[in-house]
Order: C-alpha cells, then sequence, then structure tokens
C-alpha cells in the first residue's frame, strides 16, 4: 500500500482468500460463483442491515450482542430476515467449517430486502423475501497500523439527526460515510472525523472515536454514532478498572489538545490516532492509557471467548 495512506481495515495480505467459499442463501460457493441478482434491494437501493464479526482461537466474540443489534436494526426497517438467531449462528458456523477458519477470521453477515419485482424503491416490490450473505476472510490487522496510526481530517459531512437516518442504523447505505472519506483522503488523511449536527466531535467514517484528557477517557454522547460494541467493551473496561470515563459533548478544541487519542471497531479492536488535521496528538504513538486498555481487552475476549464455532 502507498505509504501515504493507511486505513484501520487494514490486513496482513492471505494468499487463502483467493480461495474462500461464501454462504449465498443456503448455499456456500466459491468466490468467484458468489452472486446476488442485479435486481437486489442491497445493489439496486443499499436496502439492508449487516454487521461485522471477529473470530478468535475457535469463537465468534460477542455473537449475542451482534445479532441484537442486527435484529433490533431489522425491526427498524421492517426488514424479516427470514431466519432466527439460531438458524443465523449456524449458517455463520457452516460458512466457517467450509473455510477451516477457527481464529483471525473476519465476517461480514449481511442482509437486503432482497430481489425486487421491479427496479424501484417501493419495498413491497421485494417479493422472493430477504438476501443472506456471509462472507468469511482471513483476516489478521496489519501490525505495522499501530506503529504508525491514523492521520483523521475533520470533513464537512457530519452524522445526521435520527430524523434524517439514524447514525444507529448499521445499514448498508454509507454513501455519507464514503463521501466524507474521499473528502479526508483529498486532504493527505487517513480517515474522516465527523461532527454531531451541532459541531461537536462525534466518530470518524468507519469508528467510535476517543480521547484520554488527563488520563479521563472521553467518547461522544452516543447520540449521533454507531452504537459500536467494542465502544461499548471500552467503557466498560473502563468502568470496572476504576479509568473514568465520560459519553459527553466535546469540541475539536479538547480533540487537538488530547494527550492521546484512538478510534475502535470490531475489525482492528483499538487502533490509535496521531494526527488529527494536521495537528500532532501526543507523542506521536501509542499512548500509555491506549496500550493499557488494548491489553485489557485482549484480556476480555481470551475470559470471555464468545460462541464456539
Amino acid at each position: 500500500m502507498d505509504q501515504a495512506t493507511i486505513s484501520t481495515h487494514e490486513a496482513e495480505e492471505d494468499a487463502r482468500n483467493r480461495d474462500i467459499k461464501i454462504y449465498v442463501d443456503g448455499e456456500i460457493l466459491h468466490r468467484d460463483e458468489a452472486k446476488v441478482s442485479v435486481y437486489d434491494s442491497g445493489f439496486m437501493l443499499g436496502d439492508g442491515v449487516w454487521e461485522g464479526l471477529r473470530v478468535y482461537d475457535g469463537h465468534i466474540s460477542f455473537l449475542e450482542e451482534h445479532l441484537e443489534r442486527l435484529f433490533e436494526a431489522a425491526t427498524y426497517i421492517d426488514l424479516d430476515i427470514g431466519k432466527s438467531r439460531g438458524e443465523l449462528t449456524e449458517a455463520l458456523r457452516a460458512t466457517l467449517r467450509a473455510n477451516s477458519m477457527t481464529t483471525d477470521a473476519h465476517i461480514r453477515l449481511m442482509v437486503t430486502r432482497g430481489r425486487k419485482r421491479k427496479p424501484f424503491q417501493h419495498p413491497h416490490l421485494s417479493v422472493h423475501g430477504s438476501t443472506l450473505v456471509i462472507i468469511a476472510e482471513h483476516s489478521k490487522p496489519r501490525e505495522d497500523v499501530l506503529e504508525r496510526g491514523i492521520r483523521l481530517h475533520t470533513v464537512p459531512h457530519h452524522r445526521g439527526l435520527p430524523l434524517t437516518q439514524d447514525a444507529k442504523l448499521n445499514s448498508h447505505s454509507k454513501l455519507n460515510c464514503i463521501i466524507a472519506l474521499n473528502h479526508a483522503l483529498r486532504a493527505g488523511a487517513d480517515e474522516a472525523l465527523m461532527l454531531d449536527p451541532f459541531g461537536f466531535v462525534n466518530t470518524t467514517n468507519a469508528c467510535n472515536f476517543f480521547i484520554v484528557r488527563k488520563g479521563e477517557v472521553w467518547t461522544s454522547s452516543g447520540d449521533y454514532c454507531l452504537n459500536g460494541i467494542t465502544r461499548r467493551k471500552i467503557i466498560e473496561i473502563c468502568r470496572a478498572e476504576g479509568i473514568p470515563v465520560f459519553e459527553r459533548n466535546f469540541s475539536l478544541v479538547d480533540a487537538y489538545g488530547a494527550e492521546e487519542a484512538f478510534l475502535t471497531g470490531t475489525f482492528g479492536a483499538q487502533t490509535p490516532v496521531f494526527e488529527i488535521d494536521g495537528r500532532r496528538i501526543g507523542g506521536g504513538g501509542p499512548g500509555p492509557l491506549f496500550l493499557r486498555l488494548r491489553e485489557l481487552y485482549k484480556t476480555l475476549i481470551r475470559r470471555n471467548p464468545g460462541t464456539p464455532v
């Protein structure tokens, strides 16, 4: 990858991914054969919801919480997934078994409103039931991301009010975030820092955002960002360890003056931020509290491994 760009989703190259098998509506197919219709609601309109999951040491981490979020989102958009939580779990396991994956894997679980009768947005035109796709890849985050850190650029595109499209909805409609990322890339940064509708620091285009000030961990109020599961785990770890943590409104003034900053997400877990809008954060390296939280998160995963594959 060009030295000028990096992302929170950088993974080690793994040749095995050239021959992975993908779950498509009950069939497990080689990636070259896995297809959905051009009439599918997800392709045509971004009409669907999804989850990203991690596999460590023979277990799917925090599966129940991911499924809870998926079904909550499906309820909100009136989408019938067509499978129970148990059936989705078995589909995930079948996909992992077909790929001989037991650790360092990333899963993308996607559900759309399914194939449409005509190429228009009305949901009643989706007459064939939902489409379910599961992509599992051998995927281990690149360690050099920790050494380089992420550079953020604040963009004019914000995470909107719930009355437009609720940011808590993990939908296939990601264009707002993609436009924000393109803006940041053109500015020479790695990811976009997005504000909320009132100008407070919110999240990036892909991850939840934290800062450290005088030993306190701050993150956004949570009103305008995805209810990230890794975000929640970091907050819970802080509370359990007696580390002051606050979900609050804060501005770029606070972010620029932070001693540390980092991102959280399912794939990369925790990723340090070394620069915001050209301003160096802390010493330009992983901060002590970031490193402590990262180790505590690894301990949490070991003690609560999740659902067996």
